[in-house]
């Protein structure tokens, strides 16, 4: 009966470690290189970090149309990150290049 009991303490200590230890929200990278924000169009649970990195070499921002977000001018290698609490359609543009567009999607 004792190592039953032991390894029932080891499983409910073990599945507590492995609850906080998973993360609360996802991560994901859009790069902008060629005039363009890649993916395009990102998918993603509420709750998710978005970061945006620029591997152009010129400057570029990251900029909602509905004024969630907006960044700093970012330049070769710069990063921007926003996390996403609400589900919605989030387009997007670069203010210094307004052709340049993306959007995030959030379900």
């Amino acid at each position: 009966m004792a190592p039953v009991v032991v390894g029932m303490i080891l499983l409910a200590v073990s599945s507590r470690i492995t609850a906080s230890a998973q993360p609360t929200g996802a991560n994901v990278e859009v790069t902008i290189d060629n005039f363009s924000f890649g993916p395009q169009t990102a998918n993603v649970p509420v709750g998710t970090t978005v970061t945006w990195i620029n591997r152009d070499d010129i400057p570029h921002t990251v900029v909602s149309t509905d004024g969630v977000f907006k960044s700093k001018v970012r330049d070769t290698d710069e990063k921007f990150s926003y996390t996403f609490d609400k589900a919605g359609t989030y387009p997007y543009y670069c203010s210094v290049h307004p052709k340049v567009t993306g959007k995030i999607i959030v379900q």
